[in-house]
């Protein structure tokens, strides 16, 4: 590695009190460190799936119950415009040996402003992302236990505030892993999880009397558009991981392939879960649909705990990304104490269940972020690091065309669902 690339990798960080070339020898031990923990490309699949398949599972049929039957057409278009942009990414870090991180890759094709910018994008993203699981644990257990509240020093707790720092307790342990490898068997329970999760409440709709009554179904409803969007593209807010699960990865070329199988499964899921809960509850379905379950059937029972062991092992996946650049801060005290990482990860989780206590509305907080963050981190940006990195941009072609039209289309969503979320928050504050 020559003198410029050394100067470069060394700009990746903030200066602390050693000498530039001493941090970045210490990046670089950090770098290794994490890239010794290689992952399989089942691994990989499951790392994948957990990632993709998401909370957004259980808000897909509030949103085709927004936006009517004809937008399911909208999730598979976004499906398709993010598996592109997926691959777009990989292009990206292709392109330099020192790209290893998702603001790299904003650095590369923009310069350090370009590395902040996507730093403020995926780390805002991926933290209200991982703070909606909290919301969510807190809702579905509250739901289960209703009467449960809890008094300290005369201060009265609802249950809801007390299931959600519970589920904070729970994730914390999982943060503390290092190795994706490791975090693969987590991420395993995750995906079962989803499976599960479909298959207990197409029991509840055929055999425990729900049935599928499709009440205040329509076919479109253009007022609900910017909402169905918005929690669709929710679904897909999974980009700032892959640069973390490409470099992970044994065999790299494979990494398509897994994209792919992800991509397919995940919204096969997605389109059937919409479906079904849309068919049985109608416009009466509520943002996370366990909550329109009876909780006195088995079936019910089962779908409602399987929910709230699927983001308690998508958590720790969602916010590694975030520790990664918060390690990078502080290169030398995180290569010399673990006890310093085990601080920042264990703060991370304080800080996640404060804002979820703060703002308890899960499908307004979701369609904001997939409106705002995920269209942007997820769809726009990797377009256009990609056009400045290849210099597409320079030649109108068909490539160019595509990426054009997935700029465009999440320009649109960005700026539309983002005043339709913020405007639904405010009324409810």
């Amino acid at each position: 590695m020559d003198a410029a690339d050394a100067l470069d990798r060394s700009s990746l960080t903030f200066p602390l009190v050693c000498d530039e070339r001493q941090q970045y020898e210490e990046v670089e031990a950090i770098d290794r460190d994490h890239q010794t923990k290689t992952t399989s490309v089942l691994k990989t699949c499951f790392n994948g799936l957990n990632a993709l398949s998401g909370v957004g599972m259980l808000s897909v049929p509030y949103a085709l119950s927004s936006g009517g039957w004809l937008s399911l057409i909208l999730l598979f278009v976004i499906a398709v415009a993010a598996f592109y942009s997926g691959l777009l990414i990989q292009r990206c870090m292709d392109e330099g040996s020192t790209i290893r991180t998702y603001p790299d890759i904003g650095e590369h094709a923009f310069g350090k402003k370009g590395k902040i910018v996507l730093s403020i994008f995926m780390n805002t993203e991926l933290y209200l992302v991982a703070t909606s699981f909290l919301i969510l644990e807190g809702d579905n257990l509250h739901d289960l236990f209703p009467k449960m509240k809890l008094e300290v020093a005369g201060l009265t707790i609802s249950g809801k505030k007390c299931f959600t720092i519970l589920g904070g307790l729970i994730v914390l342990p999982t943060v503390w892993f290092d190795s994706l490898s490791l975090l693969s068997y987590v991420s395993a329970s995750g995906v079962f999880s989803s499976v599960i999760i479909i298959g207990s409440i197409l029991w509840t709709a055929v055999f425990d009397g729900i049935g599928f009554h499709q009440e205040g179904s329509v076919p479109l409803n253009w007022s609900g558009i910017p909402t169905a969007v918005s929690l669709y593209a929710f679904c897909y807010c999974a980009h700032p991981v892959f640069p973390t699960l490409y470099k992970s990865m044994k065999n790299k070329r494979q990494f398509p392939n897994v994209l792919l199988v992800c991509f397919i499964l995940c919204t096969l899921g997605y389109a059937s879960m919409a479906v079904l809960g849309y068919l049985m509850f109608g416009s009466t379905v509520e943002s996370q649909i366990t909550l329109n379950l009876p909780t006195k059937e088995l079936s019910s029972k089962i779908a409602i705990w399987t929910t709230l062991i699927n983001p308690l092992s998508k958590y720790a996946l969602m916010v590694t990304p975030i520790l990664n650049t918060a390690q990078n801060w502080f290169p030398s005290c995180c290569k010399k104490s673990r006890s310093f990482r085990l601080f920042l990860s264990t703060s991370l989780v304080i800080s996640s269940v404060i804002v979820a206590l703060a703002i308890p509305f899960f499908a307004y907080l979701m369609s904001l972020v997939g409106a705002f963050l995920s269209v942007t981190a997820s769809l726009i940006i990797p377009c256009l690091c990609y056009l400045k990195i290849s210099g597409t941009y320079r030649n109108l072609g068909c490539e160019m065309l595509i990426i054009g039209c997935i700029i465009l289309m999440g320009v649109v969503v960005a700026i539309v669902g983002t005043y339709t979320s913020l405007q639904q928050i405010i009324e409810h504050l």
